[in-house]
């Protein structure tokens, strides 16, 4: 556990950290990694989930978690490599809060440790309201979708958000979608098929919502690609 034990005395140097040395531990890198191999294997890895949402599950042998057998979301597959759980927690705040460059292109490239088997034809950031990216001074998934999209080849589509949502944690599931209603718009014809681009997937709630109107847009399957999954029991 020497790798992750050592976060909370290391994180704050993660901007400063040079190359060659892992972000989480400062001990010596993997080659053109920015990490070593004993931090990545100890990191809270999403393992065992559902395809649609990402929700952790328990059993081996299930593929989608009892939410989405009973109420199939507008995501066909999510893809999220990592719990939002330390490490991953403080490396995402510290790129989303303190505009960390560093830690955003970390998290790209572990995200591309997991890359999902079919990413379609188009990536799609989830947009942010612009009173709030004035007040955070950059959307954080757009920054991701951007680092992506140059690895990929792929081309962005991008979207709009017109509504200041508030926070999703203390709704329940038709209070999200209400809050959600009219929240984004983009322009079509849409490819067949299409991925989103988030850093944390909470509820779920605003990737459905974008997925719906991606779909009105003429895009028949619409997936998520996020750094981490909070588990429901968690948001």
């Amino acid at each position: 556990m020497r790798g992750l034990l050592g976060w909370q005395q290391a994180h704050h140097q993660l901007r400063k950290a040079l190359p060659g040395y892992c972000a989480f531990c400062l001990a010596p890198a993997q080659i053109g990694q920015g990490w070593c191999s004993t931090c990545f294997t100890e990191l809270p890895w999403n393992t065992r989930c559902c395809e649609q949402c990402a929700e952790p599950i328990s059993q081996k042998a299930q593929r989608l978690c009892g939410r989405c057998l009973s109420e199939a979301p507008q995501i066909t597959c999510t893809q999220t490599g990592f719990l939002y759980q330390s490490p991953i927690k403080e490396l995402v705040h510290d790129f989303k809060f303190n505009a960390s460059s560093r830690a955003g292109t970390l998290l790209a490239e572990l995200m591309l440790t997991k890359r999902p088997s079919q990413l379609g034809a188009a990536l799609l950031a989830v947009p942010m309201h612009s009173k709030r990216a004035r007040e955070r001074g950059f959307n954080q998934a757009q920054w991701l979708a951007e680092q992506l999209s140059q690895r990929t080849g792929l081309p962005l589509i991008h979207a709009k958000c017109h509504k200041l949502v508030v926070s999703q944690r203390t709704l329940n599931r038709r209070e999200r979608a209400a809050n959600l209603r009219g929240a984004f718009s983009l322009a079509g014809p849409l490819p067949k098929h299409v991925t989103l681009i988030d850093d944390v997937v909470t509820t779920g709630a605003t990737g459905n919502a974008l997925a719906a109107v991606a779909r009105q847009a003429g895009a028949e399957r619409v997936d998520m690609w996020a750094v981490a999954r909070t588990p429901l029991g968690n948001s």
